[in-house]
């Protein structure tokens, strides 16, 4: 409402005051649909806080089903793999590990190649005395491949070619470009007593990763021979590519890393230490209940909670006299109405005696809290693991589907949202249209009080006049 502090001035009436009470009587109804509009707001906050709590459970439900083309039994079978010596080996286990205990002894771990550039001479001396040292033009082929009795066999699908020409004819400068190629090698310099030294180190390990080098001179390494200007001698710094030799039970077995897959059936191990002559022991585990129990366990609590968010949306507070934000709404009567009919009444085809919730422990207790009574629920895991799973798939599904009516794209909350936000746009129409209104009629007001002012000021002006005229004539206060 524009400022109206000018009212009043000629004729001393509260002009300004007047106005602003009318506009307030007639802003009445815009502040109503402002109301509206928030407890509609409110109320769609309310419903996206119960489509949380409700998607939450049904989230916990999915759960309970096994994925497509796997059954319950598979899905909540879990296998686990340790080993007595942690220094030697660590383990994990997955789907088709056969329970036992297996014999490890590692005789040699997996190692990537290394090789170092020479420095012949007593004592030792690099060619190199560090990274801007020139060396010769010419392209650097490395070969990945196999040595397997000797002879090397390249992969020629691997193959890196490195080209040094009078732009990057230093050592550092094939460092760069051996990097740059991005293959199968990394290059380093290291500066020792001896000088500059070239280190190429395979990115990967095993005896089918073994690097040879030609066409650069000074950089060549033949692994048949191994008498060339790269070296792999460990006294020189270098290192040949092995694979992990070990056996399990007392079989040999061989990997080109030290992470060992498809040997012990289910099993991964990852090797570290060796152990020849102290073999050490794998235990494989199955387990079939500790993940049945905890997505019970969570199933439960995601149903208390949803529980509890449906009540206090709900609720009335008598002695704070507030109500929930969805308190009287049918969505919070029927959610709670459902929940607990879906508790009580899905049930199983399989063993009469655990045909419901209730039969495997989970039960309410006298506060209306789902429970589960862990005792009762591993003894009917004992008792008849498979009429169970049928009873924990039929709950999973019954509660999946029922809450994808009111939590879906299609269901009861979105529809419930989407008519609310209808009603706020319609709102939102027809407070623009009022304002627009209060702003006709405050104008109007406004001529209205300012000629009232206009003219009230004009006859105290006349009134004034006509008294002193008055007083001025002969026998008029006290004049002869």
């Amino acid at each position: 409402m524009a400022g109206v502090s000018s009212l009043g001035v000629g004729s001393g009436l509260d002009l300004a005051g007047i106005l602003k009470g009318l506009m307030q009587v007639e802003q009445q109804p815009l502040i109503n649909l402002q109301r509206k509009e928030i407890s509609y707001q409110a109320r769609i906050s309310a419903l996206g806080s119960l489509k949380g709590a409700l998607s939450a459970l049904q989230t916990s439900a999915s759960n309970l089903l096994p994925a497509t083309g796997k059954t319950a039994a598979e899905k909540f079978t879990t296998f686990s793999a340790s080993v007595a010596s942690t220094d030697i080996a660590s383990a994990s286990a997955s789907t088709g590990a056969a329970p036992g205990v297996y014999s490890l002894e590692v005789s040699q771990l997996a190692q990537s190649q290394r090789l170092v550039s020479a420095t012949p001479g007593v004592p030792p001396a690099s060619p190199y005395a560090n990274a801007d040292s020139s060396i010769a033009a010419g392209t650097l082929t490395i070969d990945f491949g196999k040595l397997d009795g000797g002879v090397y066999t390249a992969e020629a699908s691997r193959k890196l070619e490195v080209v040094i020409d009078g732009s990057n004819n230093t050592l550092g400068g094939l460092r760069d470009a051996i990097n740059a190629a991005n293959g199968g090698v990394t290059a380093t310099i290291i500066t020792g007593t001896a000088g500059a030294q070239l280190v190429l180190t395979a990115k990967n390990s095993g005896s089918e990763n073994v690097m040879r080098l030609s066409g650069l001179s000074g950089f060549d390494f033949d692994p048949e021979t191994g008498s060339t200007s790269m070296s792999e001698d460990s006294t020189m710094g270098g290192r040949a590519a092995q694979n992990a030799t070990f056996t399990i039970n007392g079989i040999a077995a061989s990997s080109s890393t030290n992470t060992v897959t498809g040997v012990l059936e289910g099993v991964t191990l990852t090797l570290k230490k060796t152990n020849i002559g102290e073999p050490t022991d794998i235990t494989v585990r199955k387990d079939t209940t500790n993940s049945l129990t905890a997505s019970i366990n969570d199933f439960v609590k995601s149903f208390n909670e949803a529980n509890t968010t449906i009540r206090n949306l709900g609720a009335y507070n008598a002695e704070t006299k507030e109500a929930g934000a969805l308190q009287g709404q049918a969505v919070i009567r029927t959610s709670q109405a459902q929940l607990r009919s879906l508790v009580f009444n899905a049930s199983s085809s399989g063993n009469p005696a655990y045909q419901r919730l209730s039969d495997l422990g989970v039960s309410f207790n006298k506060d209306g809290v789902l429970e589960v009574d862990s005792s009762k629920l591993s003894k009917a895991i004992e008792a008849d693991y498979d009429s169970v799973l049928n009873l924990v798939t039929n709950v999973g599904e019954s509660f999946k589907n029922a809450l994808d009516t009111v939590v879906g794209t299609s269901g009861t909350i979105v529809g419930l949202t989407d008519s609310l936000n209808r009603m706020i746009k319609d709102l939102g129409s027809q407070q623009t249209a009022l304002n627009e209104r209060l702003t006709n009629i405050e104008e109007r007001y406004r001529k209205q009080f300012t000629a009232l002012d206009t003219m009230i000021a004009g006859m105290k002006e006349t009134s004034t006049y006509l008294a002193q005229q008055l007083a001025a004539l002969p026998g008029v206060g006290g004049n002869q």
